[in-house]
């Protein structure tokens, strides 16, 4: 994560034009492309930023000028940051740790679903637990029947959150050319309706896994079938 702590012009365009004149203001720049503006007043929330993915362009000697805009498609929305002077400028590396420790629940659903791929795909097969990328690892990266890539995200409960977490980590690990291919595959104990139709929009797979039918504590229920 990056502080800096500067005096500086913000410049918001898209949906609307915002201008927030030059000040002193904190600018976090966190590594999953996340931008927030803060000054000293208003409480927790940033007087501006902008969410993942984005491209983040910096250019020029004092002034600097910031430039942080949505990756191509996603839409038109832009920060412009003119910094005049710069009092602090520090990088920490925030490491795996600082990000929040999986509940018992998906620490579980991910132990078994390493050891029993299939559940999240035929002919699945673990290639690897805590796969990392740039931004954060993947729960689990397989290799299905075909010997294609898939990324597997896991969850207790799937939201639209987890969607854009599993599309970012995709964004990166298409980076590769040998894993240009991969697929993604969201797997959880129940999956929201927006998340799912989020999900399949962005040609990721939804799998509901339950973990008494995992651990083989109960059998999996029956699905009846209309002739």
């Amino acid at each position: 994560m990056r502080l800096i702590v500067a005096r500086c012009e913000v410049r918001y365009s898209g949906r609307l034009t915002a201008v927030l004149p030059e000040a002193l203001r904190l600018l976090m720049i966190k590594s999953d492309g996340s931008v927030m503006v803060h000054a000293d007043t208003g409480g927790f929330k940033p007087q501006n930023w902008m969410t993942p993915p984005t491209v983040i362009e910096e250019e020029g000697e004092p002034p600097v000028r910031i430039v942080v805009r949505k990756r191509a498609g996603a839409s038109e929305d832009r920060l412009d940051i003119v910094i005049a002077e710069v009092v602090s400028d520090v990088v920490h590396d925030m490491g795996e740790a600082a990000a929040l420790e999986k509940d018992g629940v998906e620490r579980d659903l991910q132990e078994e679903l390493a050891a029993a791929p299939h559940w999240c795909g035929e002919g699945f097969r673990l290639v690897r637990r805590e796969w990392p990328t740039d931004i954060g690892p993947v729960d689990l990266m397989c290799r299905d029947a075909d010997d294609a890539w898939v990324a597997v995200e896991i969850k207790r409960v799937a939201t639209i959150d987890a969607v854009e977490q599993l599309t970012r980590y995709l964004e990166r690990i298409r980076l590769d050319p040998a894993m240009g291919a991969c697929r993604g595959v969201l797997a959880a104990q129940a999956i929201k309706p927006q998340a799912r139709v989020l999900a399949e929009s962005r040609g990721i797979a939804c799998v509901e896994v339950e973990l008494a039918v995992l651990r083989g504590e109960r059998e999996p229920d029956l699905t009846l079938f209309a002739a």
